[in-house]
């Protein structure tokens, strides 16, 4: 009777021992899930604040063994949730892990566009190249042309009287008497004398608030006297040098349009979708409209 006894708290002993232990298993899988998971929040919700995901898997009602009936349903009912959760956080980190490929291929396409948009614009402010003279041999790089009829206009009286009519006022502040002087010969349409007086202003004062009007206006000179070469760089450089000036946006507009002079039509568009992405908040009224304008001209896409 006593081996007969023996056995059965054996045989009892080791039914229970095997469903113990696969539970032990199935408990050390959940703690590691819980871990990875809060991990994932973690990442997901950097901030916190409380933020939690609601699993899609809840627990079910949980049943109440009798003492001695077989544990396998409950162990095999818990394995496969675990399964389940595992499957979904496998779900999870591959969606975090193509979010972030998308994220940076979007951070490289963009970086490539700026580049691509700044060497455009640097080809433009770069020197002439050099060119062979008469007998073959290099000559100095070309500089601005000027004409013999332009020469000898400057030196003529009807020249000086000219540029003497124009009054530089004298009101203690010399450099906003130095812009205003080479602003209004500039309206006098005396372009090469305001261009002189002008880059006094961007050279002896480049921190000063007008040094960036005097290098806008320095670039509307040369574009209304006909070199849209010449304006482009002086408008290039009032946007690189000095991209927080009051005329940065308004280099940026003239730039376009003297693109579209130089028959550059697509570098255009790209200067006016620079414009709009870089100084939204400066662009008025007047020059959205003339903006629209000039893309219709230059068929912008």
């Amino acid at each position: 009777m006593r081996s007969f006894m023996a056995l059965a708290l054996l045989a009892s002993g080791s039914a229970w021992s095997a469903p113990a232990l696969a539970q032990s298993a199935v408990e050390g899988r959940v703690d590691r899930l819980e871990r990875e998971m809060r991990a994932v929040q973690r990442k997901v919700f950097p901030g916190g604040s409380g933020q939690i995901v609601t699993p899609d898997i809840t627990a079910p009602q949980m049943q109440t063994n009798i003492l001695g009936s077989p544990a396998t349903g409950a162990i095999s009912n818990l394995e496969s949730r675990v399964s389940a959760i595992e499957s979904q956080f496998q779900t999870i980190t591959g969606q975090i892990e193509q979010g972030e490929y998308r994220i940076r291929q979007l951070e490289q396409q963009f970086e490539a566009y700026k580049r691509a948009t700044d060497a455009k614009l640097s080809g433009m402010g770069s020197a002439p190249a050099a060119t062979t003279n008469g007998s073959g041999g290099p000559a100095a790089a070309n500089p601005p042309r000027v004409s013999a009829s332009t020469a000898t206009t400057a030196a003529s009286p009807a020249r000086r009287e000219a540029i003497a009519a124009v009054q530089k006022p004298d009101t203690g502040d010399a450099v906003e008497d130095q812009y205003t002087y080479g602003f209004r010969l500039w309206q006098a349409q005396l372009y090469p004398e305001a261009q002189a007086a002008l880059k006094q202003v961007v050279d002896k004062n480049p921190t000063h608030r007008r040094a960036s009007y005097a290098q806008n206006l320095i670039g509307r000179s040369y574009l209304d006297d006909g070199k849209p070469s010449l304006a482009s760089i002086a408008f290039y450089d009032n946007y690189k040098k000095m991209p927080d000036g009051e005329r940065a946006a308004d280099s940026l507009f003239y730039l376009a349009q003297a693109l579209v002079q130089l028959k550059k039509p697509s570098e255009a568009c790209d200067v006016y979708a620079e414009l709009e992405e870089v100084y939204p908040t400066r662009i008025s009224g007047s020059m959205k409209a003339d903006i629209t304008r000039g893309r219709t001209a230059a068929r912008c896409s």
